[in-house]
C-alpha cells in the first residue's frame, strides 16, 4: 500500500466521497427544480451561486481556526449543515427563505471541504503531496460521476423530496465516517503565519487562478442542465458522469506525474483545454458533441486543480491552514460570481455568447498567468 494510504485517508475519502455525492447530486436537479418552481435564470444563478458566496465568507476564518482546532470537528459540523438544509429544500419556497437555506448550506460547504483537504496536506509528506491531494479528489470525482446521472434519475422516476430525503442520509453517513477519524499530529508541525491576516498573501497569485478556472464551473453547471433539456438531451446528467470518469482516469493513472514534473509545465496546457471546452460548447447541440466537450474540460482539470493546490501549499511553507482557506476562498467566489455574471450575459444574450464569454475567461486566466505567475 502507499505510504499516505493510512486508516484516516481512507476514511476521509468515504467520509468525502458521501459528501460530495450530495452536493453532485444537487448540482443539475436543484436549476431544473428551482425553473419548474417560476424562478427566472437571474434567480437561479444567484440561488445557485449563493452556496459558494456564503462558503466563500468562512473559509478564511475556518483556515485560521485550523490552526489550532483538529480538522474532523469541522467535517463533522459540515455535514450536519448539509443534512439539515438538505431536508429544508422539501418546505422552503424560492426566493428569499431558500436563499438563507442556500446560504447555511454554503456554510456547511466551508466547513468541509476546507478542513478535509487541510486534513489530507497535513498529514501527507512533501514528496508525496501532489499525489495524495490528486488521490484524495477522486472521492470527489467518483462521486461526481455517478451523483448527478443518479440525481437526475431520481427526480425523473420518483420526485424532488425523495431526492433530498437521500442527501439527507447521505450527509448524515459522512457525519458519522468523520467522526472515526482519528486525530493526529500533523507531519509537520503547524505555525502561525507571519501576517496576522485571514489570507495567505503568498497563495493569492494561485488563488485568482482558481477565481477563474471555477468561474466556468460555476455557470456550467448552473446553466447547462437547461440548456441540454432545450435541445432535447432528457438527462443532462450523463455530461457531468462523463467528465467525472475522465477524471477519475486520469488521476488514477497519471497522479504521480504532479510529483515528478514541474508544476508550472502542467498548467498551461490544462488551460488551454478549458478554452477550447467552452468555445466548442457554443457552437453545440448534439449528445455526442457534448460528451467530446466533457472529455477535453475533464481533462485540463484532471491535473490543473491538483497541480495548483500542491504548488500553492509549497510556496506557503507550514500555514496549510490558511492556505486552504485562501485558495477554496477564491474557489467559492468563482463558484458564487460565475453564474450571477454569467446568469446576467444569458439574460442580455444567448446560451452561445455565454459559453464564449467562459472561454474568454480561461483566455484571461492563461494570460494572468504568464504575464505574472510564471514569471514571479
Amino acid at each position: 500500500m502507499i505510504k499516505f494510504l493510512d486508516k484516516n485517508f481512507i476514511l476521509a475519502f468515504l467520509a468525502q466521497s458521501s459528501f460530495a455525492f450530495v452536493f453532485h447530486a444537487l448540482m443539475p436537479t436543484l436549476p431544473i427544480y428551482l425553473s419548474r418552481l417560476g424562478s427566472t435564470k437571474v434567480e437561479i444563478g444567484i440561488l445557485i451561486g449563493s452556496l459558494a458566496v456564503a462558503g466563500l465568507i468562512l473559509r478564511p476564518f475556518v483556515g485560521r481556526l485550523l490552526l489550532k482546532i483538529p480538522e474532523k470537528r469541522f467535517m463533522m459540523a459540515g455535514a450536519l449543515l448539509f443534512a439539515l438544509t438538505s431536508f429544508s429544500f422539501i418546505f422552503v419556497p424560492p426566493f428569499w427563505p431558500f436563499l438563507l437555506v442556500r446560504i447555511f448550506q454554503g456554510f456547511g460547504f466551508a466547513f468541509f471541504h476546507t478542513s478535509s483537504f487541510t486534513l489530507i496536506v497535513n498529514r501527507s509528506a512533501k514528496e508525496h503531496l501532489g499525489r495524495s491531494l490528486s488521490y484524495f479528489y477522486l472521492a470527489i470525482n467518483i462521486s461526481a460521476a455517478i451523483a448527478p446521472f443518479f440525481g437526475m434519475f431520481i427526480i425523473n422516476h420518483l420526485n424532488f423530496n425523495s431526492l433530498f430525503l437521500i442527501c439527507v442520509g447521505l450527509s448524515i453517513c459522512s457525519l458519522f465516517i468523520s467522526y472515526n477519524i482519528k486525530t493526529e499530529k500533523p507531519i509537520y508541525p503547524t505555525q502561525l503565519p507571519e501576517e496576522k491576516t485571514l489570507f495567505n498573501r503568498k497563495a493569492i497569485p494561485s488563488s485568482i487562478m482558481f477565481f477563474l478556472t471555477n468561474m466556468t464551473w460555476g455557470a456550467v453547471t448552473s446553466f447547462f442542465p437547461i440548456y441540454a433539456i432545450q435541445n432535447g438531451i432528457s438527462n443532462p446528467g450523463i455530461f457531468f458522469t462523463v467528465y467525472a470518469i475522465v477524471l477519475i482516469i486520469v488521476r488514477a493513472t497519471g497522479g504521480k506525474l504532479l510529483d515528478l514534473y514541474n508544476k508550472e509545465s502542467i498548467i498551461s496546457p490544462c488551460i488551454i483545454l478549458y478554452i477550447i471546452a467552452m468555445c466548442l460548447l457554443a457552437i453545440s447541440k448534439t449528445l455526442p458533441m457534448f460528451i467530446m466537450i466533457a472529455i477535453l474540460w475533464g481533462i485540463g482539470n484532471s491535473f490543473l486543480i491538483p497541480a495548483l493546490m500542491a504548488y500553492s501549499v509549497e510556496k506557503a511553507g507550514s500555514s496549510s491552514g490558511t492556505v486552504m482557506g485562501t485558495i477554496t476562498a477564491a474557489m467559492d467566489l468563482g463558484v458564487g460570481l460565475g453564474p450571477v455574471i454569467m446568469g446576467i450575459i444569458l439574460h442580455k444574450t444567448n446560451y452561445p455568447v455565454m459559453f464564449l464569454s467562459l472561454g474568454l475567461t480561461g483566455a484571461l486566466n492563461l494570460i494572468y498567468f504568464f504575464s505574472y505567475v510564471k514569471k514571479k
